[in-house]
């Protein structure tokens, strides 16, 4: 029996009517271990539940000796699932995803910022000192790229941004399957390619840093598990430039990218996403011209009976695993993988320039940024900002 694999709504306010929905199929899945179907709000949670303690991931490595005695799928419950909120510019996402995490009691991660590239681990930013290093090293913002996309550096910054994106998907992974609690995070990397294609097609960028981007996505991304729930928020084009005019804010007001032909490339691309996403993932979307109620999509979310596919579907395969090993290993992984990324991009393609440097270029950087506060040495091996380095290795 086929199944209708994406929900549409639309909301305007509060008022939720469903177009098409996908039938309920009541499948048990045997000899297969995955997640509980229904996600929960914490309204409805038992007073005093909680689930086992986690294990601390980011202070210890998930290792084989540990998979031993710490099982996995124990913290899991009906809400350990990783939902994006995703949508084109305006729709105030982040503040929709983070009172989704809030009704559902899952963990948040705000939408990509360049925050984590810039600021180190002691707060030092790399843009004060933006005049004093080479210019292929200038720090480059989102507002930066608005004001200006017509330059070289905005292939550096969506090269920035798939780098963040990947970070967070893994933090969002290991998150789960370390703590049971679920994730919802403001887009992620699997909608990351539907802005590198409205760069070339609007020519902000070119065919051989989108070939380049493939490569690094496709290498990065061969461990993932896509995201259990996408939930769109749709803004016809006429409606983001006029939220454009109404915030007011000086690098959108004119900016080459809040135009129509722009604004409608990047529609199209999203659409293309939203088709891919949905053979792999439940789809909710909804009309978000008017701002509506989180309390009402959680209801929505709430009847998506996540257990009816079988071994057989591919939508949500990727959280189906054989046995409790099976999840382990995963684990185990993702426990390790947080600098293989990082590792690939180091070596860049010459077919690129707009992201590569010379070794001259390189040495200025290296020199400058070792002069900077905490950037000599690693985190915590840094005396001269308070570090005590005595005996550590």
């Amino acid at each position: 029996m086929a199944c209708v694999g994406l929900v549409i709504g639309q909301l305007r306010g509060a008022h939720l009517s469903i177009r098409a929905s996908a039938p309920l199929l009541s499948t048990a899945v045997t000899q297969q271990m995955q997640h509980k179907r229904g996600i929960v709000g914490k309204a409805l949670r038992e007073p005093g539940y909680s689930r086992p303690a986690p294990f601390p991931y980011k202070e210890k490595e998930y290792t084989f000796w540990r998979a031993l005695l710490d099982d996995t799928t124990q913290r899991f419950d009906e809400n350990s699932k990783i939902i994006v909120v995703d949508g084109p510019p305006t729709g105030n996402k982040d503040k929709f995803a983070k009172e989704l995490a809030d009704e559902l009691d899952m963990f948040y991660i705000p939408g990509a910022n360049m925050d984590s590239i810039y600021v180190n681990e002691y707060g030092f930013d790399r843009r004060t000192i933006n005049h004093k290093l080479p210019q292929i090293f200038h720090s480059v913002d989102i507002e930066d790229f608005l004001r200006n996309p017509n330059r070289r550096a905005t292939t550096r910054l969506q090269f920035h941004l798939m780098k963040i994106r990947f970070t967070q998907y893994q933090d969002a992974i290991n998150h789960l399957l370390n703590t049971g609690q679920g994730v919802v995070m403001n887009r992620c990397i699997y909608s990351d390619p539907v802005f590198m294609n409205m760069l070339v097609d609007c020519g902000f960028s070119n065919a051989n840093a989108r070939e380049y981007y493939n490569e690094c996505l496709q290498q990065g991304m061969v461990e993932y598990l896509r995201p259990h729930l996408l939930i769109y928020l749709d803004i016809p084009v006429e409606k983001i430039i006029e939220n454009v005019k109404a915030r007011n804010r000086p690098e959108e007001l004119n900016s080459k990218v809040y135009t129509p032909e722009v604004l409608s490339t990047l529609e199209l691309h999203y659409k293309n996403h939203l088709r891919n996403i949905s053979e792999h993932s439940e789809v909710l979307i909804y009309d978000w011209s008017e701002e509506g109620d989180a309390e009402v999509v959680v209801e929505d979310v709430s009847r998506i009976d996540f257990d009816k596919y079988t071994r057989y579907d591919k939508k949500l395969k990727d959280w189906r695993f054989r046995d409790e090993w099976a999840w382990k290993e995963k684990r185990i992984k993702f426990s390790c993988m947080r600098y293989k990324f990082e590792r690939w991009l180091n070596v860049p393609k010459l077919t690129v320039p707009e992201i590569v440097a010379n070794g001259e270029e390189r040495l200025d950087f290296d020199h400058i940024m070792a002069q900077t506060p905490g950037n000599k040495y690693a985190k915590g091996f840094n005396p001269d900002m308070g570090d005590k380095v005595l005996f550590k290795l």
